[in-house]
């Protein structure tokens, strides 16, 4: 038995169809719009692992290189670890799903989403949300509230629901948001400096079509659905409550008053150890109940501190900013480099130039592209004083990272202002919340250091919530605690124009568009504060690049002539390349990337080239070279690659009998060029340049 149910969305067909496919999971659905159809399935552990006082959600998104008619390249023809984008669209579905599932529900859950076929126009990350929400649905898993989720352009001043790639290239937004009926759950994208109105009718405009989704979800639901259990959390023993209460919470209490993350953190595992050891006897293995109800009375004091005194746990007020330093040009070689230390939170930002030899080659389901500016970010352990093995970067570095990157790609100059590969690397020396803000204010600083002319500068900063009831606090650049106890991590970038980027959590049931607003207008104060200390200390990029940057000479040339500049075999661009030591890149267009750290040995590689591709003129005299002899004439080469005959009577002003009583092969000798025929043969004349008083070398 199978059904497939149909929407239709601003002209394309959304279709969802169960009952076809992986029926042994927990719940499974194959969803569709136009071309792109991805499986989403989902499956929950039978049994709690003893001990565990955790939620272990784990999701996975794969692309099948299939799905766009591809076999991976490189030596192993199967696909491998996760790429880029597929860590991103993960964690998206992750993000989105998360909040909604009930507090005390410990089963292990994977959800796994496989793109299965992919028109290259339209994106299957929000496919996966609606179908993980559609199996969650279906399934006995107590996911209780159905979400869904659509991409919002805007081209031209209209918003576009769902826009394909090739409209996102023109479109002024790409916003992903997620959504129940009733709120919004999970927000992320990218702008060109748009108002924070524009940026909440978009989210209004996306949330009116994800209700449609959540209608057509709810009717899968009723005819599928099977019947979920009611979760409720594991009750706590009102006695070994009171007795941690009794014992620990004054010195909490003193523990979140305590400005120094270090210190506070050394205060709360003290309170932590001596209450352990003063309830062991009378409490047997009752640590991680004891170590949970720690966990409930330092989120409950915190939560209230801010609530009741509008004071937070480094002292500060609901809008107060801490401390911030900028500095540039700390490292003597890198080409631009910076520190920005906010608080406790610390990004050391490096920018390094390249040239084209240095773009990323990015494979993906949309086929082979180049990538000229990226952002790489780094949490070392020492960061939060902790010790854990340095491997390859995790989710929450891919995921910081590329957050960090689209909000500074609006103000990237375009290749042909700058064209140089650009790479921002923010390596966290500190870290106490809000190190991916940190990471846009010094990565921005690091490119005017290095003489980047950006657009503007772009700041970032952290809003945070903590709502009960009907009270309802925004926090402005939060700490790490307020983001764990928090309700809310909202991060917003931008310009003094507008935003760039923004990036929603949250760990309730939604947020309404009113505190959204509130937030928006909260952070675009913060923003705007904080560019003015960043422009203290340098206003604009510095007028010229380091003396360590490579230096990029670009020009065109016809595209007949990328042949005569490589050469049979790539002799000619290699000579070139050994000659000078310069980097040579020529697109198939005629555009020609030169690149040396020398700025005469550009000059050269560039002369040689235009040497190569010039064209013979008449009437110009040419510094040639004798190539060949014959009885009726000299051959001279005058320009790489092509020569032209000075024939017996052109080569003196009196008669001349031989040809070698004047040339050798091997002599250098001035021609001019007084013909060139239907053929393209040339006539040269060295009697010319005897009575030519403007003879010239070449």
């Amino acid at each position: 038995m199978e059904e497939s149910y149909v929407l239709d969305l601003d002209g394309k067909k959304l279709t969802i169809q169960i009952g076809k496919v992986a029926r042994q999971s927990d719940g499974a659905a194959l969803v569709r719009l136009a071309d792109t159809m991805i499986l989403a399935t989902t499956v929950a552990s039978k049994e709690v692992i003893e001990g565990q006082d955790f939620f272990p959600l784990t999701v996975d998104y794969r692309e099948k290189a299939y799905a766009a008619g591809r076999i991976p390249g490189g030596f192993f023809k199967r696909e491998g670890r996760p790429t880029e984008k597929e860590i991103l669209s993960a964690r998206l579905i992750d993000r989105s799903l998360r909040p909604l599932f009930p507090d005390g529900y410990l089963n292990e859950i994977q959800v796994m989403v496989m793109v299965l076929s992919s028109d290259q126009e339209n994106d299957a990350d929000i496919l996966g949300i609606i179908g993980s929400s559609v199996a969650l649905g279906i399934s006995g898993i107590p996911f209780y509230e159905p979400i869904a989720s659509v991409r919002v352009g805007r081209i031209e001043g209209k918003l576009v629901l769902n826009p394909t790639f090739s409209q996102l290239e023109e479109s002024a937004i790409n916003l992903v948001v997620a959504g129940t009926e009733e709120n919004i759950v999970m927000v992320e994208g990218g702008c060109q400096e748009i108002s924070e109105e524009d940026l909440l009718s978009a989210l209004d405009f996306g949330h009116k079509e994800i209700k449609k989704i959540i209608e057509l979800q709810k009717k899968i639901i009723q005819d599928w659905g099977k019947e979920k259990p009611e979760v409720e959390p594991e009750p706590v023993d009102p006695v070994l409550f009171e007795e941690v209460s009794r014992l620990t919470l004054e010195k909490i209490k003193k523990a979140n008053r305590t400005v120094d993350k270090s210190e506070r953190q050394s205060l709360v595992d003290e309170v932590e150890e001596s209450v352990m050891l003063e309830l062991a006897e009378k409490f047997p293995e009752s640590e991680t109940k004891i170590a949970s109800i720690l966990i409930e009375l330092e989120r409950k004091d915190i939560r209230e501190m801010i609530l009741r005194e509008g004071l937070r746990i480094d002292g500060r007020t609901p809008k107060e900013i801490r401390p911030i330093t900028c500095e540039v040009g700390i490292l003597p070689r890198a080409h631009g480099s910076a520190l920005f230390t906010r608080g406790q939170t610390q990004s050391l930002a490096v920018t390094t130039l390249g040239s084209k030899m240095d773009e990323q080659k990015i494979e993906d389901l949309e086929g082979e592209s180049t990538k000229s500016y990226m952002l790489h970010y780094n949490f070392p352990p020492f960061s939060v004083g902790e010790v854990r093995p340095v491997r390859g970067p995790g989710r929450r570095e891919i995921g910081h990272g590329a957050l960090a990157e689209r909000a500074i790609q609006p103000v990237i100059p375009k290749e042909e202002v700058f064209p140089y590969t650009v790479r921002i690397v923010s390596d966290i020396l500190e870290s106490n919340g809000s190190s991916s803000m940190a990471t846009v204010c010094g990565g921005t600083l690091s490119l005017m250091d290095a003489g980047v002319p950006i657009k503007a500068p772009v700041a970032g900063i952290a809003m945070g919530l903590i709502k009960e009831e009907e009270k309802t606090i925004i926090l402005t650049d939060i700490l790490g605690a307020e983001d764990h106890y928090g309700d809310m991590d909202f991060k917003v970038t931008g310009t003094r124009k507008g935003i760039t980027a923004f990036q929603m959590d949250i760990k309730i049931s939604g947020l309404d568009l009113n505190i959204m607003q509130e937030a928006l207008i909260q952070a675009r104060e913060a923003r705007l504060y904080i560019l003015d200390l960043m422009e203290q200390t340098i206003a604009k990029p510095r007028p010229e690049l380091s003396v360590y940057a490579p230096r990029i000479i670009t020009f065109k040339v016809k595209q007949d002539k990328i042949g005569e500049i490589i050469g049979p075999g790539g002799k000619n661009i290699r000579g070139i390349i050994e000659q000078t030591g310069a980097e040579i890149n020529i697109e198939d267009d005629g555009s020609v990337f030169i690149s040396a750290k020398d700025p005469k040995a550009g000059e050269l590689a560039q002369e040689l080239i235009y040497k190569l591709i010039e064209e013979p003129e008449i009437g110009k005299v040419y510094l040639g070279k004798v190539k060949r002899i014959t009885p009726f004439g000299a051959f001279v080469e005058i320009i790489p690659g092509q020569d032209g005959l000075v024939h017996i009577s052109e080569l003196d002003t009196k008669r001349v009998n031989r040809v070698e009583d004047i040339l050798n092969v091997g002599d250098e000798v001035n021609v001019k060029v007084i013909g060139i025929d239907n053929e393209g043969k040339i006539k040269l004349s060295r009697k010319a340049c005897l009575t030519s008083d403007h003879s010239r070398n070449r």
